[in-house]
């Protein structure tokens, strides 16, 4: 059994752009890890580079630039899955991540990251796989105190994973199985592109 990488990658993006002319995902951040690739592409190599398994979650659809993340996932290495329907992908994280792991639920474990987060160096994403191989129920890297991503989850938060709702994540989760604190010298788990600003 192995720890298998969930992308979660079904938000619109409409802090980004609003008309949803521009897919958030597809942009390229201009300056620091990652510069000048998509930014999904970015965080789907990161979580390869430490993970055998990353099944990314996507927006269903036929539009060219869903196709377009689709394609550009897929040749990173992802199993690229839809989140089942539109209207389940707009329910937010939560709908989403009970996806992935619906896709893989015999995993040992999932480490969830977030297609929106480009700059999260690839031995953080080890030392939270380290953490659920060492008996963890859930880890999450801390960098100056303050918690980010990627969090690990191990088979027994499965079906408390499984049957979220909403756009919480997996705050739920974390409340019932409180993470183990993985402390590292990383900043980009803090750093998420919301705006075209945080390109």
């Amino acid at each position: 059994m192995e720890l298998v990488g969930i992308l979660l990658a079904a938000g619109r993006g409409a802090r980004f752009d609003r008309t949803g002319e521009q897919l958030k995902l597809l942009q390229a951040r201009r300056s620091g890890p990652g510069q000048g690739e998509p930014i999904a592409l970015a965080a789907a190599r990161k979580l390869r580079s430490a993970l055998t398994t990353v099944i990314a979650v996507v927006r269903p659809g036929d539009e060219p630039h869903q196709q377009t993340l689709r394609r550009m996932l897929e040749d990173a290495g992802c199993t690229v899955v839809d989140c089942s329907t539109a209207s389940r992908a707009e329910e937010g994280m939560g709908a989403s991540l009970a996806r992935g792991v619906a896709a893989r639920p015999d995993a040992a474990g999932w480490i969830v990251a977030l297609a929106d987060m480009p700059a999260i160096a690839p031995a953080t994403i080890v030392a939270v796989r380290t953490a659920i191989e060492q008996g963890a129920s859930c880890a999450a890297p801390y960098f100056n105190g303050r918690r980010g991503h990627p969090v690990g989850f191990s088979a027994a938060c499965g079906p408390d994973l499984a049957a979220l709702r909403g756009d919480t994540g997996g705050s739920s989760v974390l409340q019932r199985y409180p993470p183990v604190r993985v402390a590292v010298d990383d900043p980009g788990i803090l750093l998420d592109v919301d705006t075209t600003d945080d390109l």
